[in-house]
């Protein structure tokens, strides 16, 4: 079945040429959103994506109209390659059961992964620069009042790990990390 998705930015927007273009393609059921490009609340392409299925196509004017974001649409297009559903962007060319739409769809993952690892590494340099400048400490440790009180049951053996960490509302691996710091800190020191 050929299933369309259509999207427009306000109310007042027209879709009149992307239902053209659906009808042109012999698009058997359409869902239309009238949404920002930015707003991650689509109901209708939520419907669409529930609705398909194996052997279906999707099929969209451009990918500006299908997908938020580089890393929207590589979401998006996974799961519709997971339900065996083919995608088709008619203004990019992209059609995922040709291997040059494959292809395309590799280099738009590529591209957001650099995009991800750049904005990650400006983010690294900017905390050692804040860091350098004194105007970043992290975030600050949590306390925990009753944390020696907690170790003392532990270690005596009256609760388990699992339930120290429920009671001080941490992880177990922050628990631990607490544990080790708080020995080498009592540590008796040998002169």
């Amino acid at each position: 079945m050929k299933v369309g998705y259509v999207r427009v930015s306000t109310e007042g927007q027209n879709t009149a040429r992307q239902e053209e273009l659906m009808k042109e393609l012999q698009v058997e059921r359409v869902y239309i959103d009238r949404t920002s490009g930015k707003s991650a609340d689509r109901p209708e392409l939520q419907k669409m994506m529930n609705f398909v299925r194996e052997g279906d196509s999707v099929i969209v004017e451009s990918i500006s109209r299908f997908a938020r974001n580089t890393k929207d649409l590589l979401e998006l297009t996974e799961q519709l390659n997971n339900k065996h559903v083919q995608f088709i962007s008619m203004k990019e060319s992209i059609d995922t059961k040709t291997a040059a739409g494959k292809f395309m769809l590799t280099i738009f993952g590529a591209v957001a992964e650099l995009e991800r690892e750049y904005i990650r590494q400006r983010q690294r340099e900017g905390i050692e620069i804040a860091k350098e400048q004194g105007k970043y400490k992290g975030r600050p440790e949590k306390r925990l009042d009753t944390f020696d009180e907690i170790y003392h049951q532990w270690k005596k053996g009256k609760i388990t790990a699992i339930s120290a960490s429920e009671q001080l509302n941490i992880s177990r691996s922050t628990f631990y990390r607490r544990v080790a710091e708080h020995e080498d800190d009592n540590k008796p020191i040998d002169f």
